[in-house]
């Protein structure tokens, strides 16, 4: 098919058939649907864990410094790249670079993030058919024990504890989870942007926002809020050491999705008349949000039932559970919470599942719903195999031969390869592809920045975000790099 340029020098390659892309409605709903794809698990867990351990106020108050100046920075020079290319993530770095008279394999930058959108897929839906299990196990337990009660009620601590675990060990049981969650995601990626996708982001991120703040002010009342704030919010500077730092530079980096090609997916759909700068900074704004309230909403019923704050999936998958056995109506509680959970995870599923989808259909030439049909049974059968990870094939390690990923298991090695190589790598070439390839009046006239800010702007995308990135690139292959 022969490419035909616009006025701004972008084409219609990979437009199938010439038919008119699909967009979003509305600003609002791209910021909808840019916010779920970017609040997701490490939000609700593994932000007020951070936080917690790591100095309080002063891992936030760093933190939020860290999005402004790295995260908030890359998102936009993201989303600019997909705006001016109107298509794939790896068709507008093309376009792009073609534009700047530069080589069209800089395209390969985007072509990392779809490889990765994919890998991470693969896992997540795992992770989010245990939130469908835990939102079955809640439900169940209001109709066999009512709504007045704690959770899970006659069951012991112990029996509590072991749920989990038990779970894990049942791969044919995860495997339909996977499948499950992978189907309920497709659904939406099949119809479309305005027909799915938006829908997705339209109706369940308000609802999150409904359920979060609920049960934050749930836990105000009935947990240990006060205590939580102390907890979260202290100034404890002397914690504040090198690695701390590092570690908040990298959840910065993360929590916005950053690298992985989605935000250059999904600013492929938005307008010409949006401004960039302003809807990039609601989207890390209420990312930020979301991570803190997180924390408020967590922490008040873990403490208020004397059990420990100790990040990781076993905090929600574990610890929570048990808290909510002790809680006025915890079954209730308990269910909201995990449906809250699961729209998150479904945001950002959705999300990583229209990369490699709007990939492969601009790259065949093959009509929306096939091709994410295609893309979702190579997940589901990626998927299968992480979710035997923890029973039948926990043995098994697929890069065993390479030390970085050396016993790691298949589930294990998706969620590294990606965070540790393809994530960074993806940022780094955007920094210095936006900053020091593009030509400037491509980049310039739609970053909706003026003046000094803007100049600003490229300051830190040519200068600090790639050696920052780098740092993380290097601290993630070689540990050590960072001491306490």
């Amino acid at each position: 098919m022969v490419a035909v340029s616009s006025a701004d020098g972008s084409s219609n390659e990979g437009n199938p058939q010439g038919r008119q892309r699909d967009g979003w409605s509305s600003r609002t709903a791209f910021i909808l649907a840019a916010i779920g794809s970017a609040v997701g698990l490490g939000n609700l867990v593994r932000f007020p864990a951070e936080a917690a351990a790591n100095g309080g106020g002063a891992f936030v108050l760093f933190y939020i410094f860290c999005i402004l100046l790295i995260g908030l920075p890359v998102l936009l020079s993201e989303t600019l790249i997909g705006r001016y290319g109107q298509s794939s993530a790896t068709i507008s770095v093309r376009r792009m670079a073609e534009a700047s008279k530069a080589s069209r394999y800089w395209e390969g930058l985007a072509g990392l993030g779809v490889l990765g959108s994919f890998m991470i897929l693969a896992f997540y839906c795992v992770i989010g058919g245990w939130v469908l299990y835990y939102i079955g196990l809640f439900l169940g337990d209001i109709f066999t024990s009512g709504v007045t009660g704690g959770a899970l009620t006659g069951m012991s601590a112990e029996a509590i504890a072991a749920i989990f675990p038990a779970l894990l060990e049942n791969g044919l049981m995860l495997t339909g989870l996977d499948i499950a969650f992978v189907a309920i995601t497709l659904y939406f990626v099949a119809r479309g942007v305005a027909g799915g996708i938006e829908i997705v982001a339209v109706w369940l991120m308000p609802a999150f926002f409904t359920l979060l703040l609920g049960i934050t002010i749930y836990g105000a009342f009935s947990g240990a809020f006060a205590e939580s704030l102390v907890y979260l919010f202290t100034f404890d500077f002397s914690k504040l050491t090198g690695s701390v730092m590092l570690a908040a530079v990298g959840q910065a980096f993360f929590s916005l999705s950053l690298g992985m090609a989605g935000m250059i997916t999904y600013g492929s759909y938005v307008s010409r008349d949006v401004n960039l700068a302003g809807t990039s900074a609601i989207i890390a704004a209420s990312d930020t949000a979301v991570a803190l309230i997180a924390g408020l909403c967590i922490f008040p019923i873990v403490l208020a039932a004397g059990l420990s704050t100790e990040g990781g999936l076993g905090l929600m998958f574990n610890t929570l559970p048990h808290a909510f056995q002790s809680m006025p109506g915890g079954s209730v509680i308990g269910l909201l919470f995990f449906i809250m959970v699961g729209f998150a995870a479904l945001t950002s599923s959705v999300a990583l599942m229209e990369v490699p989808t709007a990939w492969a259909r601009e790259k065949f030439k093959t009509p929306r719903a096939p091709t994410a049909i295609a893309i979702a049974g190579l997940a589901m059968a990626l998927g299968a195999a992480s979710a035997y990870s923890f029973s039948a094939l926990s043995d098994f390690h697929p890069l065993d031969f390479i030390p970085l990923f050396a016993g790691e298991t298949v589930f294990e090695t998706l969620d590294s390869v990606t965070a540790k190589l393809f994530m960074p790598i993806g940022a780094i070439l955007t920094s210095i592809f936006v900053g020091w390839i593009a030509e400037r009046h491509l980049i310039d006239m739609q970053t909706g920045l003026t003046g000094g800010m803007h100049q600003f702007w490229r300051f830190l995308v040519r200068w600090l975000c790639p050696m920052v990135l780098s740092l993380i690139l290097i601290v993630g292959i070689f540990p050590s790099v960072v001491g306490g």
